[in-house]
């Protein structure tokens, strides 16, 4: 499966727009990674913990929006944008979305 973030795809034809598809997480912090967290803060640097969250919540979001691509007949995405909301204090959502299209050489 082809995902870009641009409108088309170089070299590749667009033969069908099957429709807007998504995939979602929703995350919430823990009590160990927010106390490292505000030790980290404190001295600086990266929250590797956090960095690791995210990177997996992408991820999930990003295989949930291919399998709804897969289950319209799609071969590619195209548009592929990501949003993130706060649902509740310490929990958020990540939202991957795009246009599903059939594409040929």
């Amino acid at each position: 499966m082809i995902m870009v973030t641009s409108d088309d795809i170089p070299g590749k034809c667009i033969i069908e727009t099957l429709g807007l598809v998504r995939g979602n997480t929703i995350r919430a912090r823990n009590l160990g990674r927010d106390i490292l967290a505000v030790l980290r803060n404190i001295v600086g640097g990266e929250i590797v913990d956090y960095t690791k969250m995210l990177a997996e919540a992408r991820e999930q979001a990003l295989d949930r929006m291919q399998e709804e691509a897969i289950a319209l007949g799609a071969n590619a995405i195209v548009a592929l944008r990501f949003a993130s909301a706060e649902v509740m204090q310490g929990a958020a959502e990540l939202l991957a979305y795009g246009t599903a299209v059939r594409i040929e050489e």
